[in-house]
């Protein structure tokens, strides 16, 4: 360990819309690039790292559904577009010097890795910044549920999820004035109140397994790292 850290085994769960920074669609090269910029000083305190990705910047299987398609084959789909977008973050980590691996849970094994926790565990061990993609491999399950589910499996300390505001609001304060911000909540008193953290399965994984849930803003550069360090903004749901 170089530097005295609060977490020093996280899942990072970024959703696909981060990615867009100011596009209507795809990736925002400036904005991957800060991103991997912030996994890579994490790595360089010393953390070890996992990261799933959303999908959402290409496409959202329950889009189909909602217009009367086949939800199997929309989440199917959904699954495709994070394993782009893991793709393209490994390439800007790996730009950086990084060691990487890419695990997608959709066996295509002529891309990456197909996961499997023995070979996902000794990456993280090893302190290679590890990509989960394609959820689980199963439809009707989001990317929050499979962000806990790996950091389950990888045994972290804590579940990071960047949001586009900082931390855990009683509404959405983009909306609501008088909205509430929570510094700290329980598991219990996020689902009973309805509160837009993750989703229930991911927040029940994740208190089962007694890994708290660390919401922050991904739109100011440095906050994941203060967290890491310490400091920082952020709404942690525990307990």
């Amino acid at each position: 360990m170089t530097a005295r850290v609060r977490y020093e085994r996280v899942l990072l769960k970024l959703s696909g819309e981060a990615l867009l920074g100011d596009k209507p669609f795809g990736i925002d090269d400036a904005v991957i690039d800060r991103l991997a910029g912030e996994v890579e000083a994490a790595v360089g305190l010393g953390v070890k790292i996992g990261v799933v990705i959303g999908g959402g910047n290409i496409f959202r299987g329950m889009t189909i559904a909602a217009n009367g398609g086949n939800r199997v084959a929309g989440d199917q789909m959904g699954m495709l577009a994070t394993v782009m977008n893991a793709i393209a973050f490994e390439q800007k980590l790996a730009a950086r010097g990084l060691r990487t691996r890419l695990f997608s849970a959709v066996p295509m094994p002529t891309i990456c890795e197909t996961f499997n926790q023995r070979s996902a565990q000794a990456a993280y061990d090893a302190g290679d910044a590890v990509l989960f993609a394609g959820g689980i491999g199963n439809p009707f399950v989001t990317t929050d549920t499979g962000a806990a589910m790996r950091a389950a499996e990888m045994g972290a300390a804590g579940l990071f999820k960047a949001t586009m505001v900082d931390g855990v609001y009683s509404a959405d304060p983009k909306l609501d004035p008088n909205a509430t911000r929570f510094e700290r909540l329980s598991f219990d008193e996020a689902i009973g109140k309805g509160l837009k953290v993750m989703d229930i399965a991911a927040m029940a994984l994740a208190r089962d397994n007694g890994i708290p849930i660390i919401v922050f803003s991904i739109k100011e550069p440095g906050a994941f790292i203060d967290i890491l360090k310490g400091g920082g903004r952020a709404t942690v749901v525990a307990g």
